[in-house]
């Protein structure tokens, strides 16, 4: 009994070449509907470490906005109150 191994080399070729292809596609159109240029750590560490800097950094000084309208409404519900009583 005679065993006959049948492969084409150029079409796993093709087919490798595809898979790499979409691959390469899907990375694209991931950073694209994103909008972001580093997406992963392995798109670009140092890009990575230094935008989460930047997210920590804006998400502090967003809290200290909202933080500081929070005092605002407290001065002026005070105010508010002190004006009240200076009427009576």
């Amino acid at each position: 009994m005679s065993l006959i191994i049948n492969h084409n080399l150029m079409a796993m070729n093709a087919a490798r070449n595809l898979s790499t292809a979409y691959g390469n596609l899907a990375t694209s159109t991931r950073r694209l509907s994103s909008g972001l240029r580093v997406t992963t750590a392995a798109d670009d560490a140092a890009g990575l470490a230094v935008r989460e800097l930047m997210r920590a950094d804006i998400a502090s000084l967003n809290q200290g906005v909202r933080n500081a309208n929070d005092a605002i409404s407290l001065i002026q519900t005070a105010d508010g109150a002190l004006g009240v009583i200076d009427e009576k």
